[in-house]
């Protein structure tokens, strides 16, 4: 019997994928629920499993091969999996007889070539950029798959650390509004012409993955009439809230008080108020959500991904931070699942952790709006008549004017506004 290897249904947002690098090949047997090849989205890293075990018959996708929902990648004989079964049953040991090799030239032992161990496309990386054969190594993952961790231990004291001129770690100060920490890499040639003075130009190809996002991006600005209103809030409030009730807030759920979960709580509110911005469009119509499913952007080391936070409205702000602080890490570990980055309704995004002080998001199709988040920073103000020193923040509101008013835009940012700066109409919903 012939089963179909599959790609599984991607997310609404998602067209395509790439197929990354087969782990076995026609003629190898596979397990039930093994890994046999990984497909890359622009989002995150998706492992293909064998749906059934015997012998993978043919790969109909080859590496580097765009493919779509539920396209057929591969084929596995399932047949052949009774028919190693029963002749593993069948077969007696054989009794081996002792041989005289005193007369036989011995020769070197040859170490035996095995097949590349299981791994993700970031240990095959750091593997090639260290020069490790991966075929020498144990891995300590589940089902003995390689880590990262297991190249490290491998390469032991030659493990050179990234160089701190060639990455940059943004640390999370009083703008520690975003959960997430980027690293921002600087090709290696760049350190390099900059030292010896070179005036070189190197050519790299765009990769398919960025390709694609250039083309999402550029098809969101061509696909909608965007226009996008600012404003500045006051977050005097929320940093002495925050310097209150920081220790017993951590104490007691055992996560962090940020900035994002008083936005997340804010945009609900707003978008209760102006339901339009929390619609969109589809063909003729208005499709308006009565949940509030809210993306947060998170930045990687691939790009950016916009995990949902489900029924925002009724989350605690416990369980936003939590929430939030888990997307943050599994990012970085491509961990995060199509189904955690499908839908949403609304989207926040923050650039104040990479100490941007304005700017204009471009909206997440299909949906009609998105908050940009900015760096706090200490400037003057005018306040009850006088001068004084506040930490303010620039908000940016990007928005589909073709069904969302330069009124209702404004009102909402306002709305975002007023309960940043008094958080009390959260208790009350005013």
């Amino acid at each position: 019997m012939k089963v179909d290897v599959t790609v599984p249904e991607l997310a609404e947002s998602i067209t395509e994928a790439i197929i990354g690098e087969w782990l076995k090949q026609p003629g190898d047997a596979v397990e039930e629920g093994e890994q046999i090849v990984d497909i890359e989205t622009d989002k995150v890293i998706l492992e293909i499993t064998a749906p059934e075990s015997g012998e993978l018959l043919s790969i109909k996708k080859n590496k580097n091969d765009l493919v779509q929902s539920n396209d057929v990648i591969g084929v596995i004989d399932t047949s052949k999996k009774t028919a190693k079964s029963t002749k593993s049953v069948k077969e007696e040991p054989q009794q081996i007889k002792p041989v005289d090799d005193s007369n036989v030239t011995k020769l070197p032992p040859v170490t035996p070539q095995t097949t590349p161990a299981k791994t993700s496309p970031a240990v095959r990386k750091l593997a090639a950029e260290n020069n490790v054969d991966l075929s020498n190594l144990h891995g300590s993952g589940k089902g003995g798959r390689i880590t990262k961790q297991d190249v490290q231990e491998y390469l032991g004291d030659s493990f050179q650390k990234p160089d701190p001129r060639s990455s940059q770690i943004v640390s999370q100060t009083v703008s520690d509004i975003n959960s997430a920490t980027e690293i921002t890499a600087i090709p290696d040639f760049a350190i390099s012409d900059a030292e010896s003075g070179s005036r070189n130009d190197k050519r790299v190809p765009m990769t398919t993955l960025r390709k694609n996002i250039a083309k999402r991006l550029v098809g969101a600005q061509q696909e909608s009439a965007m226009l996008t209103t600012f404003n500045e809030v006051n977050m005097q409030f929320i940093v002495d809230l925050r310097k209150r009730y920081r220790e017993s807030f951590e104490e007691s759920h055992g996560v962090k008080l940020g900035f994002m979960s008083f936005f997340v709580k804010a945009a609900v509110e707003a978008l209760k108020e102006y339901p339009v911005i929390n619609a969109y469009i589809e063909g003729d119509d208005i499709v308006y959500h009565e949940y509030f499913d809210i993306g947060i952007a998170v930045s990687t080391q691939r790009g950016l991904i916009v995990p949902i936070l489900r029924n925002a409205e009724s989350m605690s702000f416990a369980n936003i931070e939590s929430q939030i602080n888990d997307f943050a890490i599994r990012a970085r570990d491509n961990k995060v699942t199509i189904e955690e980055l499908s839908g949403g309704t609304f989207t926040i995004t923050n650039g104040g952790v990479f100490g941007s002080l304005m700017s204009t998001p471009i909206i997440n199709p299909p949906q009609s709006a998105i908050l940009g988040m900015h760096a706090i920073q200490a400037r003057p103000i005018a306040q009850n008549g006088e001068v004084v020193i506040a930490p303010m923040m620039n908000l940016a509101l990007s928005y589909d004017h073709r069904i969302i008013d330069g009124r209702e835009a404004v009102q909402f940012l306002v709305h975002i506004k007023n309960i940043i700066e008094d958080p009390n109409r959260l208790l009350l919903q005013v």
